[in-house]
């Protein structure tokens, strides 16, 4: 059951649009947050084996999703294409776009492979410490290789979710957690008369979850949607389409890479005052993620929705759906801030052995982190939903710039300024993030609204 409401549209209230966006966004953000989730898993149980590799998995976990996030720019380019296409009824570009989408994904992986090769020495260079550095090598060194399946899940999970077939997006992701969990504990461990391979172990479990993930996708959608033949002559290239995706794909990545490239450099700056430090971090920005994935779920929804207003020319729909998927992140965030302030030592605790020696230490320096956290948590929301809704009426350089500068020239400047020239250390690093972050926050919001009337009027 498909809730596009071609003929109704135009009169549809904002509790239709409510409901539309629930409809859309739950199992979107349930798909978010379960895909995360995988991430999370291997941050707890590799906290629970052992502080060094928990710090490990922070750093080798950042580079790969700096990467990651850089390649889905292109799927999320096929996201608002497709929802277009779709609500306009052009079947041919649905295929299109979709087909080039994968081959750009592909093709970006290829690229990346030397950074994972290469991670030891790279991250030596940038200042890591020696043993944490070999130990986040050895896990690129496994996982790198599951950038290919990872970047294809993307694609294709874009395509579905701008059909609105979101429900399978989840109950896939879904089953990509629970199998890299069990996997983890086996081999983390060496549970269940399981080789114990440490942090070795959790990259083997996310190489094979993603590997089960793509191969799923791929038999759901040659078998439900036949009509769009989307792997039908994959081989042929399409320069055309390849031309349209990569022209709305690069700055959606580079925007990307703006944000997470701004929380990859904290990890590394954090890593500058020692291992203890730096778990903490990680635990920190682990939690933060989470709830930023419930925006980013709200996010995509919005660029579905804007995608299918611009297929029907409908100025009125974008507007009434901007502002209820607005007001939802927003409730959302206020709730994550009250229980980053009212519950930081239970949600630090979860992510470290009862009888380790420096559990303490790592709560102590978390909660303050997560009450920092807690500043930024409208305005990170304000900036993914605004992204979310430009991304839909495909205006993507400007946001482009104005991440560049928010989370770089400013986010870092302050978060150095504050962590290391004040001496705020860990606190004045993220106070720093919060001020890039409420400076992007401002400025895509001003852009969408700006931008939003125009679009359909041009």
């Amino acid at each position: 059951m498909r809730t596009t409401d071609t003929s109704m549209n135009n009169v549809l209230s904002s509790k239709g649009h409510l409901r539309a966006v629930f409809f859309l966004g739950l199992p979107l953000v349930g798909s978010h947050v379960a895909q995360f989730s995988i991430n999370l898993t291997d941050a707890v149980m590799l906290g629970w084996y052992g502080v060094e590799e928990l710090a490990a998995e922070v750093l080798a976990g950042t580079v790969f999703f700096v990467l990651f996030i850089v390649g889905s720019g292109f799927a999320w380019a096929v996201m608002p294409m497709v929802a277009e296409a779709e609500s306009a009824g052009d079947l041919q570009r649905v295929r299109r776009v979709t087909r080039m989408g994968m081959w750009l994904a592909t093709a970006f992986g290829v690229l990346t492979l030397p950074v994972f090769v290469f991670a030891t020495p790279l991250l030596i260079a940038l200042g890591q410490e020696p043993g944490v550095s070999a130990l986040a090598g050895e896990y690129l060194s496994i996982l790198g290789w599951s950038i290919f399946p990872a970047l294809l899940v993307m694609v294709l999970k874009s395509y579905l979710a701008a059909l609105e077939r979101t429900q399978v997006v989840l109950l896939i992701t879904l089953a990509g957690v629970a199998l890299n969990a069990v996997l983890n504990y086996a081999l983390i461990f060496g549970n269940w008369g399981a080789p114990e391979l440490g942090i070795r172990g959790a990259a083997i479990s996310s190489l094979i979850g993603a590997s089960a993930s793509l191969a799923l996708l791929i038999y759901y959608v040659t078998r439900v949607t036949p009509e769009h033949d989307i792997l039908a002559r994959i081989w042929h290239p399409d320069w055309q389409a390849i031309a349209e995706v990569f022209r709305l794909g690069w700055p959606i990545g580079l925007t990307n890479l703006a944000e997470v490239g701004l929380f990859a450099f904290s990890s590394i700056m954090m890593g500058w005052l020692g291992t203890v430090p730096l778990a903490a971090h990680g635990i920190a920005l682990q939690i933060s993620s989470l709830t930023f994935m419930v925006h980013l779920g709200l996010s995509n929804a919005a660029t579905i929705r804007a995608g299918q207003a611009m297929g029907r020319r409908d100025a009125l729909s974008l507007k009434r759906g901007a502002r209820v998927v607005i007001v939802l992140s927003m409730l959302f965030a206020l709730l994550a801030a009250a229980l980053f302030l009212t519950l930081p030592e239970p949600m630090i605790g979860l992510f470290l052995s009862p009888d380790d020696p420096v559990r303490g230490q790592v709560i102590v320096l978390g909660t303050g982190l997560l009450a920092a956290a807690a500043l930024f948590q409208l305005v990170d929301a304000a900036q993914v939903m605004a992204l979310g809704l430009l991304r839909g009426v495909q205006d993507t350089r400007v946001p482009m710039l104005i991440a560049g500068f928010a989370y770089w020239p400013i986010g870092l400047g302050m978060a150095y300024f504050l962590g290391f020239v004040l001496d705020w250390q860990g606190i004045g690093v993220w106070l720093g993030l919060a001020i890039g972050l409420t400076v992007a926050g401002v400025l895509m919001m001003w852009r969408f609204w700006r931008v939003s009337a125009r679009s359909l009027n041009a």
